[in-house]
């Protein structure tokens, strides 16, 4: 396991560079990426990072830079926020199988990279980035604060998860020393909506359902709610927090149902003595303590009953019963 320093010093070493994301990219693995390409080509190096197709509107203007031209022949492969390759898009499942280096905060990391910089207690990869790039160059430009500051930003949910630590916010007030325009930022992906996310959450908050004396909070998003309400990926950054966000709620719980009736995406977000990694655990995915998920081939009344009975247990152990 690498250090910080150490994995400054590893990047210093080598050149040509090519940095990949996850499937369903969102703003921490998509800032990272575009940070650390900026940040590797400051230092005098050849980098880019591999086009992922998911990538929704909302985050494409960070990284539309960044992708590697048709032909680029990197020597070196860089995954940043992917705990498995089992994560890959599909574009890049043979370079996942080749990954020198993994930068990552995720506790369910499987190990896949040669090397890896693995911080568990980091709220976001972006901080760790961040530091590896202060390591690299002492200093980072304007450019890459504002991609890093999307990804702290965002995996922090504007720093109110409680994930958000002392070092999460010493961070972002550093990357808005260094120019990351945080206002423009903050209003961007957090207080603006368009018309069909505000229709796709007006569904989600009257379908709710409460269990446990309403300890969770279940939504529930169909292929018809997404259909009639209009709604694109991009309307759905951040969903899986709403349910959390009703008072009293320890487990949020969002269900979606993707391609078919059978095929299943489900987001567990978490606070207090619950832990949203050992739940999704159940099911073959993972996270972090207070945030994690897992794909299934059910239907979304047979995710919910298993989900049910695993909170159900969960709280039953907590008060010795």
């Amino acid at each position: 396991m690498l250090t910080i320093a150490e994995t400054a010093a590893w990047l210093k070493e080598r050149d040509n560079f090519l940095i990949l994301t996850h499937r369903r990219p969102d703003g921490d693995t998509l800032g990272s990426a575009g940070a650390l390409v900026q940040g590797l080509r400051e230092a005098g190096k050849a980098a880019h990072a591999l086009f992922n197709p998911e990538t929704t509107p909302r985050y494409a203007r960070f990284v539309e830079d960044c992708w590697a031209p048709d032909g680029y022949r990197p020597e070196h492969i860089v995954a940043v926020d992917t705990a498995s390759c089992s994560l890959s898009p599909k574009n890049g499942e043979e370079y996942f199988n080749a990954v020198s280096l993994c930068i990552d905060h995720h506790p369910s990391n499987t190990h896949y990279a040669e090397k890896s910089c693995l911080k568990v207690d980091a709220a976001s990869c972006g901080e760790i980035v961040y530091k590896v790039l202060m390591a690299l160059s002492s200093g980072i430009s304007a450019k890459s604060a504002e991609r890093l500051y999307v990804a702290v930003s965002t995996d922090t949910g504007c720093f109110l998860f409680g994930n958000t630590t002392a070092d999460t916010l010493r961070v972002a007030s550093l990357l808005v020393e260094a120019g990351a325009p945080h206002r423009q930022l903050n209003k961007l992906l957090f207080r603006t909506k368009t018309r069909s996310r505000t229709m796709i959450e007006s569904m989600i908050y009257s379908g709710l359902e409460f269990y446990f004396d309403g300890a969770v909070a279940v939504s529930t998003i169909t292929r018809e709610m997404m259909k009639s309400s209009g709604a694109s990926e991009d309307d759905l950054d951040d969903i899986a927090s709403l349910p959390g966000s009703v008072e009293g709620v320890i487990a949020g719980i969002t269900l979606r149902e993707m391609t078919s009736a059978r095929d299943c995406k489900v987001s567990v977000r978490t606070s207090q003595s619950v832990d949203a990694h050992e739940i999704s655990s159940h099911f073959g995915g993972g996270g972090h303590r207070f945030a994690s998920g897992f794909t299934v081939e059910k239907t979304l009344a047979e995710v919910k009953g298993e989900l049910l009975e695993i909170l159900k247990a969960c709280f039953a152990a907590q008060n010795g019963n």
